[in-house]
């Protein structure tokens, strides 16, 4: 008569949630909650709670996410010193001359900067600070800008280097390096998409997307080969070398992230950009966000702890495993719910509390978590874009001149929104997309 109270407690923790309540408290009271209920109905025994300092401790010593304030360190420099600032004017200069070459250079320095940072919230509003004026400056459409910065805003959900990587690896308890790998073709030909569009939209309608006038790229070709030198190749190199590290096994996602840590604070200080105001703000900036993930990982381990000492995870696995249709039937569910929550919850609350209750099944059917784990990076992303509740939007929303409704941002969305189901179609069909 008891088997209620594991779907009760997960009904009674997304209800909390929704209601505006800060997660890592809602996972954690929820938690203490159900377990003094359970122990009054006999259905719970309270010595599981003393696992509780053991995997909190786990928490805080785990190597593995130790790669998140380094990644995040990174890209909040490279954004806060005006380095990525710097990557957008050279390469609008570089492409200056050719119809929607800004837009090239905001799908470039987009994808550099959503690698490095891997939070949709902090590279929006980047790209939205940094590229949006000039764009519009220069007369590009306001759909198209606000719809393209959006996008890239979130390719750091499956560009590597990421943190959701980071996460996912840790949480499904697979290879970084092996994610990294897995989503970099996708990711790629996500970014290559966005480039053909803006290329065909610049072709087709011009004016929408028009080539910078001469005084916006007047450096010779000296100058520009000099500054492009300068300013474009030591970050693609750190980003390289980053990478490189990984893929090759020389090192772990973590020693590669604080080399790339370090590398990004050398060059700022190259380019006498390491003053203290940026550094303090980067290093303030990484504090919250780590806070806010290991606070979250706590209260989720609570939970979870709790949760299945009710029985609630194998209710979700028998769930799950006997949808019909099996394996299609449980991605198509799994990715379902994954897009709906995307709405109205960040990644890493949807990592910890949703992913931990469905891996049990995805081993059960022998689902490939390297390649579903990339799936759900793309389906997150789409759905942090989709109109009316999208995380991007309302990042986007909050640097974006009154004058720009927020109807035009829905209106620019849309041809990416679409682009992305078509990637998310094609890691579905070609599983092989996700390289191991």
């Amino acid at each position: 008569m008891t088997e209620w109270l594991g779907p009760l407690m997960f009904l009674v923790s997304l209800a909390l949630i929704f209601s505006g309540y800060p997660v890592a408290f809602a996972l954690g009271g929820t938690a203490i909650a159900f377990a003094g209920l359970g122990v009054a109905l006999g259905h719970f025994d309270w010595e599981l709670l003393y696992a509780l300092p053991s995997r909190t401790f786990g928490v805080m010593s785990n190597y593995v996410l130790l790669a998140v304030p380094f990644f995040v360190f990174m890209g909040t420099l490279l954004e806060r010193s005006g380095l990525a600032e710097d990557l957008l004017e050279t390469i609008g200069a570089l492409f200056g001359p050719l119809r929607g070459g800004l837009a090239f250079a905001v799908i470039l320095v987009g994808t550099l900067l959503a690698a490095a940072t891997g939070v949709v919230g902090a590279s929006v509003t980047a790209m939205g600070l940094i590229s949006l004026p000039v764009m519009l400056r220069h007369g590009y459409s306001a759909p198209f800008s606000t719809g393209l910065i959006a996008a890239c805003g979130t390719l750091g959900q499956v560009i590597p280097p990421s943190v959701v990587l980071v996460v996912l690896g840790d949480q499904m308890g697979v290879s970084v390096g092996d994610l990294f790998v897995g989503a970099l073709v996708p990711g790629l030909v996500l970014a290559g998409l966005y480039a053909v569009y803006s290329a065909g939209l610049a072709l087709l309608r011009p004016a929408l997307a028009p080539a910078l006038p001469p005084e916006a790229r007047a450096l010779g070709g000296g100058a520009l080969a000099r500054r492009v030198l300068l300013v474009l190749v030591p970050p693609l190199g750190l980003i390289a070398i980053v990478l490189g590290s990984i893929f090759a096994g020389v090192a772990t996602p973590t020693e590669a992230g604080a080399l790339g840590a370090a590398g990004a604070g050398l060059l700022a200080a190259l380019r006498g950009r390491l003053t203290r105001a940026s550094l303090r703000e980067s290093m303030q900036g990484t504090a919250r966000l780590t806070s806010m993930v290991v606070f979250l990982l706590i209260g989720a381990t609570a939970f979870s702890l709790v949760f299945r000492g009710l029985g609630g995870d194998l209710w979700i696995e028998d769930l799950m495993t006997n949808l019909p249709g099996g394996v299609i039937g449980f991605v198509a569910v799994t990715n379902l719910v994954f897009f709906v929550l995307g709405f109205f919850i960040d990644f890493f609350e949807i990592c910890f509390i949703i992913l931990p209750l469905v891996l049990p099944a995805a081993r059960a059917l022998g689902v490939d978590l390297v390649w579903l784990g990339v799936l759900l990076g793309v389906n997150l992303q789409t759905s942090f874009l989709t109109p009316p509740f999208g995380f991007a939007l309302f990042y986007l929303r909050g640097v974006t001149p009154a004058e720009v409704p927020t109807t035009t941002i829905y209106r620019g969305v849309a041809p990416f929104i679409a682009i992305q189901c078509v990637v998310l179609g094609l890691v579905v069909a070609f599983p092989g997309m996700v390289m191991r």
